[in-house]
């Protein structure tokens, strides 16, 4: 029975490690690639290990377009964005889990069945709009429907509002506070999960999205990452080394994101689906 055991556990750790292998090997490969030469980037067998280290490709990557000011434009973005989807899906995910009013859960239901409607149907339309509001070739359009709630991020946060005892909220009204002082006082500070959880959806959606400055942003100085990595990639799509050194450096904040947070990330998603 012992020896079955240790089989089973053996067997499971090395799907484990040859599926994270799997996942990983892309990025292995960015990075050597990112520090070879000109010459030998698609040997077979690849060169995992370079022969000699081209640290210098990092810093033709970040001269090749003003990535200051790209990084800036895209912390602005990613900032204003994670600030409004919090507070926004938190606030909306209260009412529709601790408030009772006419119409709570078939409200939630049509705002469940807007997942289903794709971004290619409302894309024509949303731009219309912010076109009439005079919204196009500003960062209104990429942070301001954050502030409106998502539907993913209210049920998120509304089920695991529903872990949370009532008779908290219950001895908070007792004592004469608003539903407002409850939901700011008493759930942000006892949701730190969920909104680690919800805070990395957001930044990795904001700081790597592309179609939107694409389409609502026309002037080069308001230009993201994204963007500046296409145009790199028009001026220098042959040097895929360069080009795998500015990959690597716009991806690295999302790294360090996710790894900062993992552990709330996983706690997040764990309890948010605890309670239906």
């Amino acid at each position: 029975m012992k020896t079955a055991e240790i089989m089973h556990k053996t067997l499971i750790y090395l799907i484990l490690v040859a599926g994270s292998a799997l996942f990983v090997m892309p990025l292995v490969w960015m990075l050597s690639t990112s520090l070879k030469g000109d010459i030998g980037l698609f040997d077979l067998p690849p060169k995992w290990i370079p022969e000699t280290f081209y640290w210098d490709n990092y810093k033709k990557a970040v001269q090749s377009f003003p990535f200051l000011r790209y990084t800036v434009n895209t912390v602005w973005i990613t900032l204003l964005s994670v600030i409004g989807a919090l507070l926004s899906s938190s606030f909306i995910a209260y009412a529709f889990a601790k408030l009772k009013w006419p119409g709570r859960n078939i409200w939630f239901v049509v705002l469940l069945g807007t997942m289903m409607l794709p971004p290619q149907v409302t894309m024509i339309p949303l731009f219309l709009f912010f076109k009439q509001l005079g919204w196009i070739d500003t960062y209104l359009p990429l942070t301001v429907p954050y502030f409106f709630g998502s539907a993913f991020y209210i049920f998120l946060m509304r089920q695991f509002f529903m872990t949370i005892p009532k008779e908290l909220s219950e001895a908070a009204k007792i004592d004469g506070s608003t539903e407002f002082y409850i939901w700011w006082r008493i759930f942000i500070p006892l949701s730190k999960p969920a909104l680690a959880t919800l805070a990395i959806f957001t930044f990795m959606m904001a700081w790597n999205d592309f179609l939107g400055p694409l389409i609502y942003l026309n002037d080069p100085d308001q230009f993201t990452l994204a963007l500046g990595l296409r145009s790199f990639q028009q001026q220098y799509g042959t040097r895929w080394n360069v080009m795998m050194a500015a990959s690597l450096i716009v991806m690295l904040p999302t790294l360090v994101m996710f790894f900062s947070f993992q552990k709330y990330f996983i706690e997040g998603v764990t309890l948010t689906g605890v309670k239906g």
